[in-house]
């Protein structure tokens, strides 16, 4: 996968003209979010698009809705005017069916103050009537072309692909992302997954309100500050099963656990006020259930009341106790507004990642396994006696994997497997790993 610098084209119009539909179209992905209501996206997302050999990335933005004075419509209004900032080509989409509306000329004027390239989009073109009638957007005095497109079907995409790739540069910087760690912030809503990424970030990359659920959508960011370089992925609040009622939320649900899966760390992030409560026990094993790398973030530290110099040790040991037999999981504490250790997140997270690559040369690892074996025999069960004859690291597992070769598996006891794997932890760290034990026959 590769990401791009210079090639940056933003989707931009007024609510609910299908921009999202037309991001998902030229991405060849169904990423964002999409539905019939109006203003679903929010934060401004990226996709890489590939066309005529050349490839970009596209801003997928909210509705703009000049001079509202909603909560929501403000901060969208912001992101879309970073977004623009950003791009060197603006496709600026209208609703073809629905005709010029007051707002398509209000955000003309804002387009026309970009001094960017600007290609106008009349979405829902489906027939020849509309496709005649998408000529009173000409009034705009904004281009010389317009381009008829449905973005559910696809019809005029490839043209006005054509038109965008002729506008963008030759040459561009490509990033290779394959080989950089994805950290994906999770947790209940509003414990501040979006306010600590925008302090990472140092700008306002996602929406943040004090409504919980404000994040619908996964989004993903590349990081490189700092000495770090790393994939950041904000990530919609995960509620109870029961309180999931809205088709939006339920698809925001399924992104949030799909960025689990996809992600190399999880961060599970806590509110202080609130402590540990069942549904981060229920992220914490969806986590754990697709062997990521973990971290847990005790965010707003700063509200936490009556702290003294023992504190954070005491709420740690409620934490751990709550969390057995996951007892290998870093615990920070934080706070977005004084961005107190903040960069630290970072940090474990890389040093995870780096333990879920690491490798045991086999020699070694059999020289361990006779240590603890002589130290520890396996208990015999039903007068069997069970010998582990060797011990060898599975490559390109998702987590450390161990292959045990014994006389009989089946005679193992669950005590024992977890005696082999705190030795493991003991003698080789694997911080925030899930380790894996296999035992076969042999």
């Amino acid at each position: 996968m590769t990401g791009n610098r210079n090639n940056v084209v933003a989707i931009v119009g007024r609510p609910n003209v299908g921009k999202s539909t037309l991001f998902n179209r030229l991405i060849e992905k169904k990423k964002a979010i999409v539905d019939d209501i109006s203003g679903l996206t929010r934060d401004r997302h990226y996709g890489t698009a590939e066309w005529n050999g050349k490839t970009f990335t596209v801003i997928d933005t909210g509705g703009y809705v000049p001079q509202s004075e909603d909560i929501f419509e403000k901060a969208i209004a912001e992101q879309v005017e970073i977004a623009m900032q950003e791009a060197q080509v603006l496709l600026f989409v209208v609703d073809a069916m629905q005709g010029l509306t007051p707002l398509d000329e209000l955000f003309a004027d804002i387009v026309r103050k970009q001094k960017r390239k600007v290609l106008l989009v009349a979405n829902k073109v489906d027939n020849h009537k509309l496709q005649a009638d998408a000529t009173e957007f000409y009034s705009l005095n904004l281009v010389d072309e317009i381009f008829p497109i449905s973005a559910v079907s696809g019809s005029g995409t490839g043209e006005l692909l054509d038109k965008i790739t002729e506008l963008l540069p030759e040459k561009s910087e490509e990033i290779e992302l394959n080989d950089i760690p994805r950290i994906a912030f999770v947790g209940r809503p509003n414990v501040g997954k979006s306010s600590l990424l925008n302090t990472l970030l140092g700008e306002n990359r996602s929406i943040v309100t004090p409504i919980a659920g404000t994040t619908r959508d996964s989004i993903d960011t590349h990081y490189t500050a700092f000495g770090h370089n790393v994939i950041l992925v904000d990530t919609a609040g995960l509620r109870k099963k029961a309180k999931v009622t809205e088709n939006i939320e339920f698809y925001s649900t399924l992104r949030t656990i799909k960025a689990i899966e996809e992600c190399d760390v999880a961060v599970l992030i806590l509110d202080a006020t609130l402590g540990l409560e069942a549904q981060d026990l229920h992220i914490l094993d969806l986590i754990n259930r697709n062997r990521k790398g973990k971290v847990i973030v005790v965010n707003k530290w700063d509200l936490y009341p009556e702290k003294s110099a023992n504190t954070h040790i005491q709420y740690t040991k409620k934490i751990e106790q709550k969390i057995l037999p996951l007892s290998h999981i870093p615990i920070l504490y934080t706070s977005a507004v004084t961005k107190q250790r903040v960069l630290k997140i970072l940090e474990t997270a890389e040093e995870v990642y780096q333990e879920q690559k690491k490798r045991i040369p086999t020699h070694e690892l059999n020289e361990f396994l006779q240590e603890i074996t002589e130290h520890y025999p396996p208990p015999s069960v039903k007068g069997k006696f069970v010998k582990i004859k060797y011990v060898t690291q599975v490559n390109d597992a998702r987590s450390p994997t161990f292959l045990f070769f014994c006389n009989l598996p089946q005679y193992l006891q669950e005590s024992y497997k977890r005696y082999i794997e705190n030795k493991l932890r003991e003698r080789y760290g694997f911080l925030g790993c899930s380790i894996v034990l296999s035992f076969k026959q042999k």
